[in-house]
């Protein structure tokens, strides 16, 4: 199983279960069903201060994605870190789903293009 770890440091609201079967849906359908994952849901602010710090952009975004292991290849018995998405709930309000999938999609190397989108509508 896919485990979740969650903090919500933005002061909103978001269906959390809802978010954990979205992003283990989608790594099903992307062939891995083990593995810890990080979800944190993070203020305005926070946000574009991340998105400065490591994309060199000085604007509030909806979710970033920061990748550990994606698909690589692991010893046996080692758990496979897929890595933390942050998602900003004050940016993306109600339409959180398509701003996760794609941050999840991001954390199994996924890169923006043609099949990222049909990965996208897939979860749509």
């Amino acid at each position: 199983m896919v485990e979740i770890e969650v903090a919500n440091r933005s002061g909103e609201d978001l269906d959390l279960e809802a978010a954990s079967d979205l992003i283990r849906e989608v790594l099903q359908a992307e062939g891995i069903d083990n593995g810890e994952l990080g979800l944190q849901l993070v203020g305005p602010q926070e946000i574009r201060d991340l998105k400065h710090e490591h994309l060199g952009i000085d604007e509030e975004t909806d979710a970033l994605a920061f990748p550990i292991d994606r698909r690589d290849e692991l010893p046996a018995g080692v758990p496979r870190q897929l890595g933390d998405v942050v998602l900003c709930p004050a940016v993306v309000g109600d339409a959180w789903r398509a701003p996760l999938v794609h941050a999840v999609l991001h954390l199994v190397g996924y890169d923006h293009g043609a099949k990222m989108e049909a990965r996208e509508r897939a979860h749509a």
